[in-house]
């Protein structure tokens, strides 16, 4: 059984090209006034009061710095109703490091927890502390404020296999073909917002490679199909703003795996964790889908080769071409 198969919600995942997948909660707060109060949003206030919440009992939340909240409050306070929102925030906490097992005193080993044990531990905790969060109120020297807590849809691996089961359930029964009715399962994932330049060779550009893509995704499985683009939506939904985003900085992936139990591995491993590479202090909160669009379906995409396929080809000492789907015109040449 492969690494990514027991990987287990609390534990990272090592990728090629120096990459990882660090384990993590994140959650999406939103603040609405509990009182009849007009005054501003204090925000610096407002983070300070939640961080003592957070850190104090009952959640006790371990090593949680003050960069892992931020919170920003929205624009035209004026013109809101009262139930509207008037602030939001992202909350991480990436010390996961009290639901692994640890050795009893006097043993030298730990309790032993099979991965579905350990899955089912991190969710048990994920909604009691959900539960505990939601429909707080804090007091801000007499100025009341409501919060409620959402986890993305994109870091909700059980709510999203839910989505895809319920997905083709209903389209089996709404097929009248008897002959079509044949149960089918996802097998793309569609992958946003990761730097281009971590998927990119290294000192010969900063553009997403074919090559060290279908490299990295391999350590999920077997790929069939692989696809890239340049994804500047995600960089202008991020910031907030209509400013010009630099073409490039991030992309889009579509990965085909050739089988369903690769992209359910898949699925899981990249739901609730951030991208990080070696040497650098960023992590990456992706965005991770199923592909329900049919994208392989709907357009004629060549399968990448596969690294055995270039070794094969590289002993009888031919040269091959790899496009990335970022730029078509874009070609580069990768020496035996």
């Amino acid at each position: 059984m492969s690494a990514v198969a027991t990987l287990r919600p609390t534990e990272p995942l090592p990728l090629p090209s120096g990459l990882s997948l660090a384990p993590r909660l994140k959650l999406l707060l939103t603040f609405i006034r509990a009182d009849l109060s007009v005054r501003p949003v204090d925000e610096w206030q407002l983070k300070s009061t939640l961080l003592a919440f957070l850190r104090n009992p009952p959640l006790s939340l371990p090593a949680l710095p003050d960069s892992d909240l931020s919170l920003r409050s929205l624009p035209d306070l004026h013109k809101r109703r009262r139930d509207e929102p008037i602030a939001s925030g992202v909350l991480h906490v990436r010390d996961l490091s009290f639901l692994r097992p640890r050795s009893r005193k006097g043993d030298e080993e730990a309790e032993v927890m099979t991965p579905e044990q350990a899955e089912e531990n991190y969710f048990q905790w994920r909604s009691s502390l959900v539960d505990k969060l939601a429909g707080i109120e804090l007091n801000l020297e007499g100025v009341k404020f409501r919060m409620s807590v959402e986890i993305p849809p994109s870091d909700d691996f059980r709510a999203m296999k839910k989505s895809w089961e319920n997905f083709y359930a209903s389209e089996l029964l709404s097929s009248r073909n008897p002959v079509r009715k044949i149960a089918k399962r996802p097998d793309t994932i569609v992958v946003r917002g990761v730097p281009s330049r971590w998927f990119a060779e290294t000192r010969i550009s900063s553009k997403a490679s074919t090559l060290v893509t279908h490299t990295i995704f391999s350590a999920f499985g077997k790929i069939r199909n692989l696809n890239i683009s340049s994804d500047d939506e995600w960089g202008a939904k991020q910031d907030g703003t209509n400013k010009d985003i630099i073409s490039g900085l991030n992309c889009k992936v579509w990965v085909q795996f050739e089988n369903y139990d690769d992209f359910n591995c898949a699925m899981k491993a990249l739901c609730g964790r951030s991208l990080e590479k070696e040497g650098s202090r960023l992590k990456v909160d992706y965005e991770v889908n199923w592909d329900r669009e049919g994208f392989f379906r709907n357009a004629q995409y060549k399968p990448v080769r596969s690294n055995l396929e270039e070794r094969d080809s590289s002993a009888h000492g031919r040269k091959k071409h790899y496009t990335s789907r970022i730029d078509s015109d874009h070609r580069k040449r990768f020496r035996d």
